[in-house]
């Protein structure tokens, strides 16, 4: 875990259509319109039109994601990664 934690945390992006980001932990979710992904620095939303994931490697912490890119956002709330039933007892 120290390693991911120093792992940095970069974003690139070519032409709002192809970006780059090392840093990354995991992915929460997503699907043509919405990325969110865990990254060493909190959790990012990537917004747009035909995203797709190209390559994810968490060892590494690398992601890259294609597609029209509208927005990044960050968040500093945590997601529950919790199932049904810990949203249900919660």
């Amino acid at each position: 875990m120290d390693e991911k934690k120093e792992m940095q945390h970069k974003i690139t992006m070519e032409n709002r259509e192809n970006l780059c980001i090392c840093g990354v932990e995991d992915v929460e979710s997503f699907d043509e319109s919405d990325i969110v992904i865990y990254t060493v620095n909190g959790i990012l939303s990537v917004k747009g039109c035909n995203l797709h994931i190209n390559r994810l490697n968490t060892e590494s912490g690398e992601l890259m994601i294609d597609g029209e890119i509208d927005s990044l956002v960050y968040s500093n709330t945590e997601i529950n990664r919790g199932g049904f039933f810990t949203k249900l007892f919660k």
